[in-house]
């Protein structure tokens, strides 16, 4: 990163925080494939986490700080508190409390605590603001119809971007098959909009070194609970013990085997449209076998 950087980046800090910092190193962190991370240290040794991109990125870091807040607020599941965000010479920022995580922990707590995230409603679904699935927009304007808001803002929309990709009439011609039997996916279940962490796959949690769960990189927004949980199972799954203490704390509908690859499928159409490969492959099989099942 540009060291002229570190010198108002630790007066942004020391604002905010009320706290006198003056950063002395930015280590880059791995991990991601969206912004650069940095490790950004100060001379008392003292740190926190620092994300970087172009600032006409700046939305993505708008966004993923207020879903921060948000699941912040709930005093649920553990999060790194957002610090400040904004742009110095075309470059934009995130600041976040910096934590040191492992990939071992308290399983049965995550699971307890994310259904008691889960618990925190709103009256409608979607979120107070649009906000990113990986670099994808994700629109969530507020919708009082779970499947209504599943059709346009979620499948609909991963549909029409993939037509705009050049993937051809097949994958868009079976998904609007798909759309119109959506209804069929939620015979006797209508749920209650759930507060979620709305991409969390197994690379966006860890552990800090009591084993207290910690959860990052979210896309939030109000709706079904089973979204989360599907997505839990699409790169790898979680522990076995994560599952069965949500199960204890709040148990899953029969039909959750069904939908969650509904769920899931918005996650790969997503995958086609970002990174292409065999993913709109996937989805499209993925497509039959949900019709399949109807």
């Amino acid at each position: 990163m540009n060291p002229q950087l570190l010198a108002p980046l630790s007066t942004l800090i020391s604002a905010a925080t009320r706290r006198r910092f003056a950063a002395r190193r930015a280590t880059p962190v791995g991990g991601g494939d969206i912004n650069d991370s940095y490790r950004l240290e100060g001379h008392d040794g003292f740190c926190y986490f620092l994300k970087l991109n172009d600032a006409r990125h700046r939305a993505l870091f708008v966004a993923e700080a207020a879903g921060l807040e948000t699941i912040a607020a709930t005093n649920t599941l553990r999060v790194p508190q957002p610090v400040a965000q904004g742009c110095f010479d075309q470059q934009c920022f995130l600041l976040l409390e910096y934590m040191e995580l492992t990939q071992h922990g308290d399983a049965r707590r995550l699971g307890e605590q994310l259904a008691a995230m889960h618990r925190h409603s709103a009256d409608h679904f979607g979120f107070a603001r649009d906000n990113f699935i990986g670099s994808t927009p994700q629109p969530n304007q507020w919708t009082d119809n779970w499947i209504d808001f599943w059709h346009e803002q979620r499948l609909g929309f991963q549909l029409r971007l993939a037509a705009d990709n050049g993937y051809g009439e097949e994958l868009p011609r079976a998904g609007e098959k798909l759309l119109e039997r959506l209804p069929d996916f939620f015979g006797g279940y209508a749920p209650q909009p759930s507060l979620l962490h709305g991409d969390l796959w197994g690379g966006n949690h860890g552990y800090l070194a009591d084993g207290t769960p910690v959860i990052f990189d979210p896309a939030a927004y109000y709706g079904d609970r089973e979204c989360d949980l599907a997505m839990t199972e699409l790169f790898g799954g979680y522990p076995a013990d994560f599952y069965a203490a949500y199960r204890a704390a709040w148990p899953l509908d029969a039909g959750y085997e069904v939908r969650r690859d509904l769920y899931n499928l918005y996650h790969i159409l997503n995958h086609a449209n970002l990174f292409g490969g065999g993913y709109a492959a996937r989805a499209h099989r993925m497509i039959t076998h949900l019709l399949a099942q109807v």
